[in-house]
């Protein structure tokens, strides 16, 4: 039977200068998970026009429901302008009061939460305070709570993400939210030193931190393992953290070794650095050409 994964927050296009792509890193994630063989549902919303049609068409045309995701008549569908200008530093203008600030709760996303192996969310999804009521209480239905930080200034409130570690098991972060977080709570800028401090105030698991092109690494229960990454030619940055945390999610419910995760995360993050835009289709052989 196949691994059953929730994931909540935003869908979007991402808008290049070569033209609209299909992203939001929820909805990646949610097409990773789906193309890596898991049951995988996407709790977002989309306006009643025709960005909201067409990007909808481009979530089914990867054969997934479509089922928990709202239309929304009275806001748009999220746009965002896309600096891509330096391929490794992506900057990105998220337009505000769209469709997803305004996810409401229904019956069917809290059961779908509930029987689910793991729910996946970060904090963008909930810079509204509507988004945000109905994510916390998704969250007490939910059983393997990954939250994947995926700051975006200046949507973030540090307030909020105390409250969300409260209900993680598994938190991500990468390089830069790293130091954000240090600076925030206090802690030496460097990885073990935050990690300690997480692990002891917040019911933490595993803690991952993405480290760009010196790959990436896992804490737990003390330990920390290490992977340099993958060298590769990079086409964009778009999505590639989405498409690591899917390998990490896969290899975690799959039981890998951390080393086994963290190899397979940082190979499926480096296919994705090759390609244009956050969300496109491929085979799991494509990912295997990474060596």
């Amino acid at each position: 039977m196949a691994h059953k994964v929730i994931v909540f927050g935003e869908m979007l296009w991402d808008c290049l200068p070569s033209g609209a792509k299909p992203g939001g890193a929820p909805m990646n994630v949610a097409l990773n998970l789906h193309q890596l063989g898991i049951d995988t549902r996407l709790i977002s919303a989309i306006g009643n026009d025709e960005n909201g049609k067409k990007l909808l068409s481009y979530y089914k045309s990867f054969g997934i429901s479509e089922e928990l995701i709202q239309i929304n008549p009275d806001h748009a569908t999220s746009q965002v302008l896309v600096d891509s200008s330096d391929p490794e530093n992506i900057k990105y203008t998220i337009l505000p009061d769209v469709a997803w600030d305004y996810i409401t709760i229904k019956e069917d996303a809290k059961t779908a939460v509930g029987s689910s192996e793991a729910f996946v969310f970060g904090t963008l999804g909930v810079r509204n305070k509507t988004s945000l009521q109905t994510l916390l209480e998704l969250l007490h239905q939910a059983n393997l709570k990954v939250f994947d930080a995926n700051l975006r200034p200046p949507f973030y409130d540090f307030e909020i993400i105390e409250t969300l570690l409260g209900f993680t098991d598994i938190l991500k972060i990468n390089e830069d939210e790293l130091e954000i977080f240090a600076d925030y709570f206090n802690t030496d800028p460097e990885p073990k030193s935050l990690c300690q401090f997480l692990d002891k105030n917040f019911p933490i698991d595993i803690i991952c931190i993405t480290l760009g092109s010196k790959g990436a690494l896992i804490y737990q229960n003390g330990s920390i393992f290490h992977h340099k990454g993958y060298k590769i030619q990079v086409k964009d940055t778009i999505g590639a953290g989405d498409a690591f945390l899917s390998g990490f999610i896969w290899s975690l419910l799959e039981k890998k070794s951390p080393e086994q995760i963290l190899d397979f995360a940082c190979k499926i993050g480096a296919y994705m650095a090759t390609q244009e835009g956050g969300a496109p289709k491929y085979k799991r052989s494509d990912i295997e050409k990474i060596t």
